[in-house]
């Protein structure tokens, strides 16, 4: 039995991925993770992606980011700009 054919898809929309919501940066904390202040006061917990350590980007607090919040958990995020 073949597998259906896979879309092409930089992993930030689609079935089964959360909402991207713009946010700006409290608080760094340890293992690469951050808190984010998103939209209505609330605060989510967001890693960035392994590129941006790759490409020596840093993040401080004050940065706007896009936070794309998890579907099964809409405190944990993945900040993808």
């Amino acid at each position: 039995m073949a597998r259906p054919a896979r879309e092409e898809s930089d992993g930030t929309t689609g079935p089964g991925t959360g909402a991207a919501v713009a946010g700006t940066v409290l608080e760094i904390l340890p293992r690469a993770l951050y808190r984010v202040a998103v939209g209505n006061g609330r605060e989510v917990v967001a890693h960035a992606p392994g590129g941006f350590g790759r490409n020596f980007v840093r993040l401080l607090v004050g940065d706007h980011v896009t936070v794309a919040l998890s579907p099964r958990d809409a405190r944990r995020g993945r900040i993808v700009e």
